[in-house]
């Protein structure tokens, strides 16, 4: 489902903001619900709906959207005469409008596309090139010290093929989801390489599995070619006539055993019997090896083995932290927690009185507080949070910044910066955002903020507020900075306040009950 949202995503031309959905939706408390994909959705800030429509408006819908189509849900891409649909295995499919209406409920999920013209994900093409130009470098520096014939070439090409497919039976093994790899596994309805490459793992070792000697041994082959070409090829077209028993022994496994075909296995077990053949074939199977023949290859085995058996468990390691950090995020992001975390205010009495400094929309269902104070150093993040909560969501969120300082304590001097912070929010509104982000994110320094934002006097309106503010605090015992507070309770702890976005949609649902309820 994951890989059919992002292709959804990636036609819209949001390719830049696959991952972090990724990342929302694996850990929505929901996964994997309708739900959790448009709460994503509305976490992004890409405009989504999901609606019942009469088949009828077929004609009338987007070029592509997300729907339901014989109770699973599918990616529609509509043309003038039909519709392509994609499934959740990764299979396409062209139907005739008739054929589609017929097992189409009429939901559907839909998203305005992004007109932003952005790149593409060139990260991915730099992530292939990393890995790859190390082997190209030594590729060009073999063949300029070296003298390769038709033959050692063939078995350098197949070799460096049957490394590329190596690699993603092992990404298969360790639970790496590739687009690659879907589309190579399942070509027929008879294909599944998770279920060949995962078959009987149980008895599997754990240095070395049997999914990892392709792995090893076409790396060997690359390293050993690269080395000696010619000497290496004919001892590694022998090592794959020696092969062949196991390439039978694994396809009379997927035929008759499993019943499955890995195509990737195939793939594999094709390069080593051309090879073996290509060997068997021609003048270097009337050769006698040396060890200038063998010793590249051994050498570059036997000092694989550990290295990539150190490798496995670091990214084993790294994938199960993963995978629980996920969990725990899904755990976290319950609504029924924060409501379980989340304490009451003791004293609200006065609190609507307190006029801080305001962003947002007023009318916003979630009402976020912070009580913050200009001499706390964790204040810093805890506005920069809350602000871009309200520029990320500013129908969504309102903003009240309130202080904690006493203003009888005429030593501190910090004590300026919220008198004219409170006296730049009264006078010249406009410049308030300006102000505040100088001190709070930018971290101006003192002296430097007091000669850009000086004011002439302070009123006693001013100082009457700062008192009834601080007043509030010490009613509240809140004795420290910063005090977070959303819709009259305290914001827990245990919480970043930039998770907050996560339950944007509970506070709405919560409002709109007790509005109906009223």
């Amino acid at each position: 489902m994951l890989k059919l949202v992002q292709k959804f995503l990636q036609i819209n031309k949001y390719s830049d903001i696959k991952n972090e959905f990724k990342d929302l939706f694996l850990s929505h408390p929901n996964y994997p619900s309708l739900f959790a994909i448009t709460d994503s959705f509305d976490l992004l800030s890409i405009e989504n709906a999901a609606v019942r429509v009469s088949k009828e408006q077929i004609v009338d819908l987007p070029s592509n959207f997300l729907a339901y189509f014989k109770d699973e849900l599918i990616l529609v891409e509509r043309a003038k005469n039909f519709v392509r649909i994609n499934t959740v295995k990764n299979a396409s499919q062209k139907l005739s409008y008739e054929n589609f209406l017929l097992d189409w409920n009429g939901v559907i999920v839909a998203i305005e596309p992004n007109n932003v013209v952005a790149r593409e994900n060139l990260k991915v093409e730099y992530n292939w090139l990393k890995y790859f130009l190390p082997l190209l470098l030594l590729t060009g520096l073999s063949f300029f010290y070296n003298t390769y014939s038709l033959f050692s070439i063939i078995f350098l090409l197949t070799s460096i093929i049957g490394l590329v497919i190596s690699f993603f039976i092992v990404q298969e093994k360790l639970g790496v989801k590739n687009s690659v790899i879907l589309k190579l596994c399942n070509l027929s309805s008879n294909s599944s390489c998770d279920s060949v490459i995962n078959f009987n793992e149980e008895n599997e070792s754990r240095w070395v599995n049997f999914s990892d000697l392709p792995l090893l041994f076409f790396s060997s082959s690359v390293i050993a070619l690269l080395v000696q070409p010619f000497n290496s090829s004919v001892f590694i077209g022998f090592l794959s006539l020696l092969s062949i028993p196991i390439l039978v022994g694994s396809i009379w496994i997927q035929k008759f055993e499993i019943q499955k075909w890995c195509v990737m296995c195939l793939v594999v077990s094709f390069l080593i019997f051309s090879q073996s053949v290509i060997w068997f074939s021609s003048d270097l199977f009337t050769l006698t090896f040396n060890i200038e023949a063998i010793f590249p290859f051994l050498f570059s085995f036997i000092l694989f083995i550990p290295i990539w058996a150190v490798i496995k468990s670091m990214l084993k390691n790294s994938l199960n932290s993963e995978n629980s950090l996920k969990e725990l995020k899904k755990f976290k992001r319950n609504y029924s927690l924060l409501n379980f975390l989340s304490k009451k205010v003791p004293h609200t009495k006065g609190f609507e009185d307190l006029r801080g400094l305001t962003f947002g929309n007023k009318s916003a269902a979630v009402k976020l507080s912070i009580v913050i104070s200009p001499s706390c150093a964790h204040c810093h993040k805890t506005f920069q949070e809350a602000f871009d909560l309200v520029l990320r969501f500013p129908d969504k969120i309102f903003l009240n910044v309130l202080f904690n300082i006493n203003p009888e304590n005429n030593d501190n001097p910090y004590k300026a910066v919220v008198e004219r912070l409170l006296t730049i929010n009264r006078a010249t509104p406009g410049k308030t955002v300006e102000a505040i982000s100088d001190w709070y994110i930018k971290r101006m320094g003192l002296k430097k903020w007091l000669k850009k934002w000086h004011v002439d006097s302070v009123s006693m309106m001013i100082n009457q507020e700062i008192q009834k503010q601080y007043e509030w605090c010490s009613k509240n015992n809140f004795n420290y900075t910063p005090v977070k507070i959303v819709n009259e309770r305290l914001f827990p702890n245990e919480y970043e306040l930039n998770e907050l976005k996560y339950f944007l949609n509970d506070f709405i649902e919560d409002i709109q009950v007790l509005e109906k309820t009223a």
